[in-house]
């Protein structure tokens, strides 16, 4: 998904507005979860970049988007970029000397 939300609408308020876009990003994100893994894939993961137009957009984590749609609504930015690309992820195990250290607490 790349997409241009805009935050002006001439009978939605600003926070039904953003409730919505809310909402179609989970919407998004749950459907492309749900899609079939392909062979030795552990999961489905996602680059994200977020920022007021395409040239600006940084990398953001997939679990901070609602708090960048929130602070764009703050800022009252009339639009703002938001990419999210699926791509597959990959287990790593951790190291045991990591293991052995939470096991002693």
């Amino acid at each position: 998904m790349k997409k241009t939300f805009k935050l002006t609408h001439p009978k939605l308020k600003l926070p039904r507005l953003v409730e919505a876009i809310k909402h179609d990003v989970k919407k998004y994100i749950k459907r492309e979860r749900n899609k079939t893994l392909p062979a030795k894939v552990d999961f489905w993961d996602f680059d994200c970049r977020f920022g007021a137009d395409e040239a600006t957009s940084e990398v953001i984590h997939l679990s901070t988007i609602n708090t960048h749609i929130s602070e764009a609504e703050e800022k009252q930015l009339d639009s703002f970029y938001l990419e999210i690309l699926v791509k597959p992820g990959h287990r790593t195990k951790k190291p045991k000397e990591i293991l052995e250290i939470n096991e002693e607490d």
